[in-house]
C-alpha cells in the first residue's frame, strides 16, 4: 500500500523577499467554518470561552488559535480542533480547502492594495478582517501586525494568489529602484 504523503499547496515555494517585504506560505493548523445557529449567540461564547467570536470584520486571538469573522455569524476558527458545538453552530472542517500566505513589510499594505478593492493602510487596524475579492479570486484577509497581513485563499488558487502578489511586490521594488 503506498504511503501519502500531505502537502501544502505552496510546499515548493520558499519565501521570497522584495521591497524589504516577504511573501511566504503559512502553514495555520486546523481550519473550521463555525456558522451560527439562530438564538446560541450565548450557548456558543460558553463554549468558544476564552476565545470571543469575532465582531463583524475583525478577529480574535488566544494562544496562537484565532477566529476570524467571514461572514454574517460566520467565523474560521485557526489553529485548533473546534470544540464540541452540537446544536449551537454547524463546523465544517476546512483545512484543505484554503491555502495561507503572509505578507510582511513596508509595502504589505501598497502590494495588496494592487489586488484588492479596500483601502489597507492604518485604517484597516491590527485585528482587523475582510473578505474580499484578490484579483478574481475570493480571500479572508486580516491585519495580523503593523506591517503585516494574513491572506487566505481557496487552495486551487494558490499559485495564482503567489504570483498576483508577487508581481505587485516585484512592481513596487523596481519603482522604489528608480527613486
Amino acid at each position: 500500500m503506498p504511503e501519502l504523503i500531505a502537502k501544502t499547496a505552496l510546499s515548493d515555494k520558499k519565501p521570497a523577499t522584495f521591497a524589504g517585504t516577504t511573501l511566504a506560505e503559512a502553514d495555520p493548523g486546523p481550519v473550521a467554518s463555525i456558522a451560527l445557529f439562530p438564538g446560541q449567540e450565548k450557548a456558543l461564547a460558553k463554549a468558544l470561552k476564552p476565545m470571543v467570536f469575532p465582531a463583524p470584520n475583525s478577529f480574535t486571538e488566544n494562544g496562537g488559535v484565532r477566529l476570524v469573522w467571514t461572514g454574517r455569524d460566520q467565523a474560521f476558527l485557526i489553529g485548533a480542533e473546534p470544540p464540541a458545538l452540537d446544536g449551537i453552530a454547524a463546523v465544517t472542517d476546512q483545512s484543505g480547502g484554503w491555502a495561507t500566505l503572509t505578507v510582511t513589510g513596508p509595502v504589505a499594505a501598497e502590494a495588496l492594495m494592487r489586488l484588492v478593492p479596500l483601502d489597507l493602510r492604518p485604517t484597516f487596524a491590527v485585528g482587523q478582517a475582510a473578505r474580499a475579492p484578490l484579483g478574481h479570486m475570493q480571500s479572508v484577509i486580516f491585519r495580523t501586525a503593523a506591517d503585516g497581513f494574513t491572506v487566505m485563499v481557496f487552495r486551487s488558487m494558490a499559485r495564482t494568489a503567489w504570483h498576483e502578489i508577487e508581481v505587485a511586490l516585484r512592481s513596487l521594488a523596481a519603482r522604489a529602484a528608480l527613486i
